[in-house]
């Protein structure tokens, strides 16, 4: 990954090159379609460009980020057209749209994309963007309890489904 931007002054490119990474990640995450993932990419930074928001600091920068990419994806979910969806497979079974992955890594991608929405949101934050409980809390604003239940749920959840896997 590249330096982090040095100044809260920071051109938009540098910006959107340094956190492009993470936002594509979690879109992909939630939505489980890389091309609905695009789609909220560019919805995010196109937010990120035309409000060019005042933070406090780059954890603050993230976290809008973050925020702003989780209401992205709901705002897709509400509004998602039927006629998208007959276009191609539904996402969560669609795991060939991601970068090829070893056999156990397109299994954990099944998995991962068969939890709720819910679960996978924590999931990702927690395990591919490394936030801590409150952060995460904070960003989906959940209490610290519930984002630690939920990890749990998730794990088992993911546990209980690769064994099963591993059973046929």
């Amino acid at each position: 990954m590249e330096q982090a931007p040095l100044s809260m002054e920071d051109s938009a490119e540098h910006v959107i090159q340094y956190y492009a990474d993470m936002v594509y990640r979690l879109a992909f995450a939630r939505t489980g379609s890389k091309y609905d993932a695009d789609d909220i990419f560019q919805e995010v930074f196109l937010r990120y460009v035309k409000k060019h928001p005042a933070f406090t600091g780059e954890e603050h920068r993230k976290a809008w980020l973050l925020r702003v990419t989780i209401n992205c994806s709901n705002k897709f979910f509400r509004t998602f057209r039927r006629s998208r969806e007959q276009e191609r497979t539904k996402p969560a079974n669609n795991t060939n749209e991601a970068v090829s992955f070893t056999e156990e890594m397109e299994e954990l991608h099944a998995q991962l994309c068969r939890l709720p929405q819910k679960y996978r949101e924590v999931i990702h934050l927690f395990y591919y963007e490394d936030m801590p409980v409150e952060e995460i809390s904070r960003i989906l604003n959940r209490k610290n309890s519930t984002v630690r239940t939920q990890l749990t749920r998730a794990r088992a959840m993911l546990r209980i489904g690769l064994e099963e896997k591993e059973d046929e």
